[in-house]
């Protein structure tokens, strides 16, 4: 079936935060699509809506089911019913678990730059974000383990979250660099929360790791945070699973989540996550296609019309990380500078924690002609820039 991704829907005056912005702007910053959801999720959602009564709800069979079914046939991970449990959403249960987990001021340790949230969750409930900032060389992204180890090995470190494919930087993990993590993460007794909610959007022809896979360590020592959200553009459904293989973990979590009541789903949360599952595949592959075909764009346009700013080359995710070191020495003051001059929303790097001062991440996960209106903005903000730096001198 052909699915179209190039028609632009009008997302303005539909109370997304995303398009909350004034007329002339565009936004390619919030981490969603401005793509209609797969054809088999929106029937079973108006089939769901016909019915008329949306009472309490219960996680149905057919929910665990699908989770299980789609993780052992694209991921090869085998997961049981009892060690899934429903949440709201990835984030909510990153908070939950740390609050259940840690006592204040204990350290969790991130590897920079990383997802933004990941600091207000670990602040927001009395722990310190230890950065472990990832190495950057030649355009690559690697993780520096003797930093990471000295980072896990202080008695105060109690969790790390693991970003799996990393946001922003759009690296896959292989399954050795996730072993040693494991290896690291048991040593030091450190518990992981691997974040995975980027795992189904991947270049064509690549697969992910689940953290879980890789080891008995791995998986007796983490608790994986995934979703359907992000790859079938439904957050506002509120729809997530957390995996624990360890029962006196997964205990410890199930009782988290209920104690912060985000354990009970919406009358359409099951419905959407179970639907994409079971008939979003073929939406999944040719959505990915285009994403990746985006990418090409942004990659060919910069090389040839703004050599200057240069793109991380990224194997997961819709998010490009855009290098400006060239350009500026702040992410943010250019993002501020690009959307005064041209409207153009991007995010500066430099909330992204140690490394990001020098990016811009940008949403391509939008039809081509908006995604090349976005480019078209980025290389006249930048000329503008550049120009208004040089008459300084």
């Amino acid at each position: 079936m052909n699915y179209d991704f190039d028609t632009v829907v009008d997302r303005r005056n539909t109370d997304s935060e995303k398009w909350n912005v004034r007329e002339n702007e565009l936004p390619m910053w919030v981490a969603d699509m401005d793509f209609t959801l797969a054809p088999g999720i929106l029937d079973a959602l108006k089939g769901r809506m016909e019915h008329g009564i949306f009472g309490y709800t219960a996680i149905p069979d057919a929910w665990y089911q699908a989770y299980i079914e789609w993780w052992q046939r694209r991921h090869g991970l085998k997961m049981k019913k009892e060690e899934l449990l429903f949440s709201a959403g990835v984030i909510p249960s990153i908070s939950s678990i740390i609050r259940k987990l840690t006592t204040a001021n204990e350290n969790v340790v991130i590897q920079t730059p990383v997802y933004n949230h990941f600091f207000n969750c670990i602040e927001n409930n009395g722990c310190r974000a230890l950065e472990s900032p990832l190495s950057y060389r030649g355009g690559v992204y690697t993780i520096d383990f003797a930093d990471l180890e000295q980072k896990l090995a202080d008695p105060q470190t109690s969790l790390m979250i693991l970003c799996n494919p990393h946001n922003p930087v759009g690296r896959i993990w292989s399954k050795e660099e996730l072993a040693k993590i494991g290896e690291l993460a048991e040593k030091h007794h450190v518990t992981v929360i691997s974040d995975e909610i980027h795992c189904d959007i991947t270049k064509p022809g690549k697969g992910y790791v689940p953290f879980a896979s890789v080891s008995e360590i791995c998986r007796g020592n983490s608790i994986t945070c995934i979703s359907s959200t992000k790859a079938f553009n439904m957050a506002g459904l509120h729809t997530s699973a957390v995996f624990v293989p360890d029962p006196v973990l997964r205990h410890k979590i199930w009782r988290a989540l209920n104690t912060d009541e985000v354990a009970e789903p919406n009358a359409f949360a099951a419905v959407a996550a179970t639907a994409a599952f079971e008939k979003g595949e073929e939406w999944l592959d040719s959505l990915r296609e285009y994403v990746f075909e985006n990418r090409k764009l942004v990659e060919d346009f910069l090389k040839s019309e703004l050599p200057e700013v240069v793109p991380v080359k990224g194997e997961a995710t819709y998010l490009v990380w855009l290098d400006i070191s060239a350009v500026s020495d702040s992410g943010k003051k250019l993002a501020s500078f690009l959307k005064r001059n041209t409207g153009l929303f991007l995010i500066g790097g430099n909330v992204y924690g140690a490394g990001g001062e020098h990016f811009l991440r940008m949403n391509v996960a939008c039809p081509k002609s908006v995604c090349m209106d976005g480019l078209d903005r980025l290389k006249n903000g930048i000329r503008a820039f550049e120009q208004k730096k040089h008459k300084r001198k």
